[in-house]
């Protein structure tokens, strides 16, 4: 009886514990909630948006406007390229950031083109087409989760500095853009032949391999321009909105194509500095992972 007494009194002391632990996590959560300010919402309130835009392709899919679907996926990666370099210009990081970065990059570049693209076409193919479905979605969220597993044990003190400028594997966006790639061709060319199964599998399977791959591609956001190539840069920028403005489904289908042959450039660049880089740092080095 007194054993009984005995352990019930050391539960309810335990839950006491537990308790107090709780209320005063609500409080220092609570009061970091107060000091912070509109701007510190800004990266958060710009990763939401991209979540909701690229969410939304799923229904303009279901009214069967298939240019609207593509274009809201865009306007996705557009903010999802926004939200970390306003967290960075704000000094408004936080895990918090991180993680709601990684579910949206999941859902606006991993479920919302697989979806689009199995209502679309891959339907046809029933359980076949749903499996390469599941495999693209799967190889989305595995290179997220090696970003994340990455972001926490990160080594970029070992690594050297030219690392910072490759990725590992493709980023979220730039794997959905090539998934999608059929589709934009369509909309450029207006030919049925990409909207095939068969065409729409060989772009969803290479798009989940470079998801997973261990493949060093090209970070541009760390790329510096020289002053005497700045005028050249704003001519460029120039030429490409008028030709965003005028064709824009032939551009957005070269620069896919373009960066899709620029990974050859990256890990042939990638492994020429790796060959000029003492062994030591060598066997640690990891091209970084990037905040999609």
């Amino acid at each position: 009886m007194q054993i009984l007494i005995l352990k019930k009194a050391l539960d309810q002391a335990l839950y006491v514990k537990l308790m107090v632990k709780k209320v005063n996590k609500f409080e220092r959560s609570k009061a970091k909630l107060k000091n912070l300010s509109f701007a510190h919402l800004l990266p958060n309130m710009a990763t939401v948006i991209a979540l909701c835009i690229g969410l939304s392709s799923i229904r303009f899919a279901l009214l069967e406007r298939y240019d609207y679907a593509v274009i809201a996926i865009i306007i996705a990666a557009f903010f999802d390229a926004m939200d970390g370099r306003l967290a960075r210009l704000l000094g408004a990081a936080s895990d918090f950031g991180a993680e709601l970065d990684s579910l949206s990059d999941f859902i606006s570049f991993g479920v919302a083109p697989a979806v689009v693209l199995y209502i679309l076409s891959m339907h046809v193919w029933a359980g076949l087409g749903w499996t390469i479905i599941l495999f693209f979605v799967v190889c989305c969220g595995l290179r997220l989760a090696r970003f994340n597993t990455n972001l926490r044990s990160s080594t970029s003190q070992e690594a050297p500095v030219w690392s910072k400028k490759f990725f590992i594997g493709v980023p979220a966006p730039a794997g959905a853009m090539t998934a999608l790639l059929p589709l934009i061709l369509y909309q450029a060319t207006e030919y049925e032949f990409f909207l095939t199964p068969f065409i729409m599998m060989c772009f969803l399977v290479s798009a989940g391999v470079l998801f997973i791959s261990r493949l060093p591609t090209y970070s541009f956001k760390t790329y510096q321009i020289p002053p005497k190539c700045v005028p050249l840069m704003l001519v460029f920028v120039g030429l490409l909105v008028a030709s965003l403005v005028s064709a824009p489904w032939p551009t957005f289908s070269c620069l896919i194509v373009a960066y899709l042959i620029s990974l050859i450039f990256s890990y042939r660049n990638y492994q020429d500095l790796l060959g000029e880089t003492p062994s030591k740092i060598k066997s640690k080095n990891t091209p970084s992972s990037e905040n999609e």
